[in-house]
C-alpha cells in the first residue's frame, strides 16, 4: 500500500517515514518544500494550511498518518487535510494529539496564549472525526524533544520560572512512531487509548534534572500561572487517564542527547 505521511519532516513525521517503509510500504511525504526523493521516500510539494497542492499529494494514498500542525490554526489543517482524502477515497487516516485535549478548558485569552495548543489539537479531531473518512486519533504526551526545547533556552537565565504545581509525563518520540504506525496499519479504532512516558516529572524536576546533566546550577522560582487551563494542569488533566506506557525515561533522554560519547557536555 503507499502511505502519505503528513508532516513527515518534523519530530515525529521523520521517525513515522522509516517505519512504515520496513513494514513493506509506499511513502510519500507532504512537504511545504520542494525535495528531492530518497531511498525509495517520494516527496511532494503542498500546503495544508491552504490546501494548495493538497489534493495531489493525498491520490492515490490509501494511508494517512497526519503528524503536521503547530499551536494555531490545526482545524483549518486537518479540514483541508480530511477534504482530499475523502474524494481520494482513502482507507484509513491515523492522527496524533496531545493528551488532555479534551481536558483543558480554552476559554481566555490568558488560556490562548499559554496553552491554545491543546484548543486547536481538540478542533482538529472533531475535523477528523466528523470528516467520513475511517479514522484513528492517537493522544500523547508531551515529547522529550519537545520539553528540551522548552528547558535549554530557559536554562540560560539567571533565575529559572517554573510553573508551579504543574507535572507532566514527557514520552519517546520514537515509542509514539512506533504505536502511530502500528495504528494505522491496522483496523480504523477512533479513539485510543491514550499514551505517556514512563513516569511524571513536576515541572521544577525536569528543570533539575537537565540542569544535572549539563553539571550546573541555577536557583529555581515556582510561578502559579493564572487561567482556567493552568488550573486544570495543576490537577493534572495533561496526565493520561489509561493507554500504553513509553519506557524511554527524561534521564535517559538526556544522557542520550545533553552528554557526548566522550563525557563533554553538548551545546
Amino acid at each position: 500500500m503507499r502511505a502519505l505521511v503528513a508532516g513527515g519532516t518534523g519530530t515525529l513525521g521523520r521517525l513515522v517515514v522509516p517505519r512504515l517503509q520496513d513494514a513493506g510500504h509506499d511513502v510519500r511525504v507532504l512537504s511545504r518544500r520542494s525535495r528531492d526523493g530518497r531511498q525509495g521516500i517520494e516527496f511532494v510539494t503542498g500546503d495544508l494550511a491552504t490546501g494548495e497542492g493538497v489534493q495531489a499529494a493525498v491520490d492515490g494514498a490509501e494511508i494517512i498518518v497526519h503528524c503536521a500542525g503547530g499551536r494555531i490554526g490545526d482545524d483549518d489543517i486537518a479540514r483541508h487535510l480530511v477534504r482530499a482524502a475523502s474524494l481520494a477515497g482513502t482507507r484509513h487516516l491515523a492522527f496524533i494529539s496531545v493528551v488532555g485535549a479534551d481536558r483543558i478548558p480554552i476559554t481566555s485569552d490568558i488560556d490562548r496564549a499559554m496553552f491554545g495548543y491543546f484548543g486547536s489539537k481538540l478542533a482538529a479531531e472533531r475535523v477528523v472525526a466528523d470528516s467520513g473518512v475511517p479514522w484513528t486519533t492517537l493522544r500523547a504526551t508531551q515529547f522529550h524533544d519537545l520539553i528540551l526545547k522548552v528547558v535549554r533556552p530557559m536554562a540560560r537565565l539567571p533565575v529559572l520560572p517554573v510553573a508551579a504545581g504543574s507535572r507532566f509525563q514527557p514520552v519517546d518520540a520514537g515509542e509514539v512512531a512506533d504505536r502511530l504506525v502500528e495504528l494505522a496499519l491496522g483496523t480504523p479504532a477512533g479513539l485510543v487509548p491514550e499514551m505517556g512516558g514512563p513516569r511524571v516529572y513536576e515541572m521544577a524536576e525536569l528543570f533539575r534534572n537537565y540542569l544535572h546533566a549539563r553539571n550546573t546550577r541555577r536557583p529555581i522560582l515556582p510561578i502559579r500561572l493564572p487561567g482556567k487551563a493552568a488550573r486544570a494542569i495543576r490537577a493534572g488533566a495533561n496526565l493520561p487517564l489509561d493507554g500504553s506506557l513509553g519506557r524511554r525515561t527524561w534521564e535517559q533522554y538526556l544522557a542520550e542527547r545533553v552528554i557526548s560519547p566522550g563525557g563533554r557536555v553538548r551545546t
